[in-house]
């Protein structure tokens, strides 16, 4: 019987021997320690230790881009980057996600062995299925909700992010909802303060929301940032589903895996996962992890959105990250007939019209939301015309028509291409 295996994927950056480096990692992680102790049998390490799968050196770099790293007795002062790739039995830890990130994200980025070491990419075995639901609704059941099919999801986000009683808030998101927009984010920053009580304001806000449907046939998705204590978090799902709500939000680094579980299991509406405090993992390019590897440990806890910068955004995100993390949203976690695990990609970050034709050029799909906040409101004409020129602009790029051709016919895009051409 063949035992089911995780995988996992490094760069690594050392000045030992790159046999030498991997081996460290795979028992610093799973059966060894740096010398051979007792109960150590030759049959527990066959049976518990990790193995290196793969090992492939990839060039040479002149200084040591993290800290405190150490050299070899006798080596020969060079320090070669290298892709490794790791592997456990399940069996070491169960289908865990806490676990897991011991596992494959604890103590390894502070040997000293290693002037630099990021997870780049992971593989699980369906049997995390067993234990881990993922998202409930993802790409379909967002469309249905927000009604919006056949295009991204044109969303925004209330600013200023802090500073707005519930009252004025919902004045804001009446502006926007008679813009026409699809979707409509609170600001990580904004939860539960005492200028803005989380219930107070989530109440607010769907009335206006509710009148707007009533009116007009369109419910608005609403991501009410429930951020918090578990307990908090639950009573706060409760009250958005009382007010007609159909999506809640929550900031991932902050609550933690087993706590996005738990708010999974309780949920009865899509969660918008919010990467707010990514830069601090994967910004570097010696530690940390990229997001191909962050998000598949997100999709299983069970969100069903979320943000991947944006192409030419305001951070420093190159597009080729931005563009690689959404198709990994797209791309299913597990083969057939296992579920996929799909989510929705949110491209957002100093987003207007012109990054629509570059974003369907790159990712090669409309399964996506696209988020912008003074590309709409900031449009000359208001943001029922900025929210029509985005429209416009994806409608466009979907056709193959060069952008400009197209706003020649379309007055709020030949503004927005003007107003946001920096």
């Amino acid at each position: 019987m063949t035992v089911p295996r995780i995988l996992a994927r490094y760069t690594i950056e050392t000045a030992y021997p790159l046999e030498q480096a991997a081996t460290t990692m795979a028992g610093e992680q799973s059966t060894g320690t740096f010398v051979r102790v007792p109960g150590e049998t030759d049959e527990l390490r066959e049976a518990h230790a990790a193995r290196v799968e793969e090992l492939v050196e990839l060039g040479e770099v002149a200084t040591p881009s993290l800290p405190g790293s150490g050299l070899p007795k006798g080596g020969d002062g060079r320090r070669r980057v290298a892709a490794v790739t790791l592997s456990w039995p399940v069996a070491n830890i169960g289908p865990s996600l806490p676990n897991l990130l011991a596992t494959v994200a604890g103590n390894l980025s502070e040997l000293k062995a290693f002037s630099g070491l990021k997870l780049t990419d992971l593989v699980l075995p369906p049997v995390f299925l067993d234990r881990y639901q993922g998202p409930q609704f993802g790409v379909a059941g967002t469309r249905r909700l927000a009604g919006v099919h056949d295009r991204p999801i044109i969303g925004t986000i209330i600013k200023p992010s802090v500073g707005l009683s519930p009252e004025a808030t919902a004045e804001q998101v009446r502006v926007l909802v008679g813009a026409g927009v699809d979707f409509i984010k609170d600001d990580e920053l904004q939860s539960d303060g005492p200028h803005c009580p989380f219930d107070a304001r989530i109440s607010a806000v769907m009335r206006v929301i509710r009148d707007h449907a009533e009116r007009t046939g369109k419910l608005v998705m609403y991501a009410a940032n429930l951020t918090g204590d578990i307990d908090e978090m639950l009573a706060r799902h409760d009250h958005v589903v009382a007010e007609g709500g159909t999506c809640i939000m929550a900031s991932m680094n902050s609550i933690g895996l087993p706590a996005m579980k738990m708010l999974r299991a309780h949920s009865q509406l899509p969660i918008h996962g919010h990467r707010n405090g990514w830069g601090m993992l994967g910004r570097s390019p010696a530690i940390g992890m990229s997001f191909i590897a962050y998000q598949k440990l997100w999709r299983l806890a069970g969100i069903d959105h979320t943000h991947v910068n944006g192409i030419d955004n305001k951070f420093c995100e190159p597009n080729d990250s931005v563009i690689a993390s959404a198709r990994e949203c797209l791309t299913p976690m597990f083969d057939p007939p296992h579920p996929g695990c799909e989510i929705v990609p949110v491209f957002s970050s100093g987003q207007s019209a012109r990054q629509a034709a570059p974003t369907f050029a790159a990712l090669g799909s409309v399964d996506c939301m696209f988020a912008a906040g003074g590309g709409i409101m900031a449009h000359p004409a208001g943001p029922a015309a900025g929210v029509r020129a985005l429209r416009q602009a994806w409608d466009a790029a979907v056709a193959g028509v060069p952008v400009d051709e197209a706003a020649r016919a379309a007055p709020e895009l030949e503004a927005a291409l003007a107003a946001f051409g920096g």
